[in-house]
């Protein structure tokens, strides 16, 4: 039977982490892209469990991994869920409402 990650222990999460690293970097090689986004999704899923939800707040805004030209401002949490908007950097809307695993969220700016 599969544990989800919010029973895990930091310890458990790093290993986890360690491993679906190591299977993604050989889905890479392999060239089996959708394997590897998969293992990227769990990696940031179980990194997000390993930061403290408590840390995000609404109204705080975020530079998104991976998006360089794209903000994130937090309307509220849900867990390890930060639910917000997205912004580019001139401040228009991009997304509405939509929710991203607190360890894509990176760099806050005030």
């Amino acid at each position: 039977m599969q544990r989800r990650y919010s029973q895990y222990t930091v310890e458990q999460l790093q290993q986890e982490v360690a491993e679906l690293t190591e299977k993604a970097q050989k889905a890479e090689q392999m060239g089996m892209v959708n394997e590897y986004a998969v293992h990227q999704r769990k990696i940031v899923m179980a990194k997000s469990y390993m930061k403290n939800p408590r840390e995000y707040r609404r109204g705080q805004v975020y530079e998104i991994d991976g998006s360089p030209s794209e903000l994130f401002e937090i309307d509220y949490m849900n867990g390890v869920f930060a639910w917000g908007t997205r912004k580019s950097k001139q401040g228009e809307v991009v997304n509405d409402e939509e929710a991203l695993p607190i360890a894509l969220l990176t760099e806050r700016v005030e």
